[in-house]
């Protein structure tokens, strides 16, 4: 077994737009440019950045459900960027994925104990009924959740039914693209608090997109800043948010509100206005380059 759980490299992904004109083909856009980082087993590692940087692309390659135009991708020592699908079930078992918008990833047709089971079912488990109420128990939800459906829940408990969902082949990978930025503020600490737990709990290697710089700080141990579809800097958490080398991560570390500007005096539209120009430096910054 590999030490590394997840070994990207050179990793580019290009999409080409529809064509505008008959003699010429669209327009090529790349959403990945070269992406390299490893992921340790056991370890919590954090994707950070602004929308639209690549974030969510390179979580979907990672899950086996889009692929590379180039570079590699290994899971468990496994290359698995140029695999057809029906040899990807066994990384289906070892590596799951928490979606962002709870409401969009489950069937509102299904009942939650159907829908904890699915991948239980998609893989021929047994005892499918008994790790549905262990799973819910897990999540902090009772059994009778079991019979209920997915609009009868609240933002957060629908989370943590997928959560529920993702750890139901007992995998030892989590991805998670965004799980919290769709909650109400009210919720986010007590969702992220559960990954913390399950994560420890459990001893499983955490990868969790976010464009939020302080839930990744809570979370991970390390963190990688991306920026236009390439990874601008790397390291552990604490330092890259404490001491950033690279001008973007010091322009995104910036644009967080902080406490301490708050209790200095700073006041809402302060802190507004800060991030607003460190948002304006960031587009500026690309439209030169």
């Amino acid at each position: 077994m590999s030490a590394q759980a997840i070994r990207v490299r050179d990793l580019v992904r290009e999409y080409r737009r529809p064509r505008t004109s008959l003699t010429r083909p669209g327009p090529v856009v790349r959403a990945l440019r070269g992406v390299s980082f490893d992921v340790a087993r056991g370890e919590r590692f954090g994707i950070v950045g602004e929308s639209g940087c690549g974030k969510s692309t390179l979580l979907r390659i990672l899950a086996g459900v889009d692929r590379p135009t180039s570079g590699t991708v290994e899971v468990d020592g496994l290359d698995i960027s140029g695999l057809p699908e029906r040899r990807l079930r066994p990384l289906r078992e070892k590596l799951q994925l928490v979606l962002q918008d709870p409401m969009s990833s489950l069937d509102p047709r299904m009942r939650v104990r159907d829908i904890v089971a699915e991948p239980l079912v998609a893989q021929s488990h047994s005892g499918n009924r008994e790790r549905v109420a262990e799973l819910l128990r897990a999540v902090g939800l009772s059994e009778e959740a079991a019979d209920r459906y997915p609009h009868q829940f609240s933002g957060g408990q629908r989370q943590r039914i997928s959560i529920a969902r993702a750890l139901a082949p007992r995998p030892d990978i989590l991805l998670a693209d965004e799980p919290v930025s769709a909650l109400d503020v009210s919720v986010r600490a007590q969702v992220l608090n559960l990954v913390t737990d399950l994560v420890e709990d459990l001893g499983l290697t955490l990868v969790f997109v976010s464009h939020d710089l302080s839930v990744v700080r809570h979370l991970c141990d390390r963190v990688a800043v991306m920026s236009e579809g390439q990874v601008v800097e790397t390291g552990p958490t604490r330092q890259v948010y404490d001491d950033p080398q690279h001008p973007y991560t010091q322009r995104l570390v910036a644009a967080v509100p902080t406490i301490e500007r708050a209790l200095a005096g700073a006041s809402t539209a302060d802190l507004a206005a800060a991030e607003l120009r460190a948002i304006e430096a960031m587009a500026e910054e690309r439209t030169t380059a």
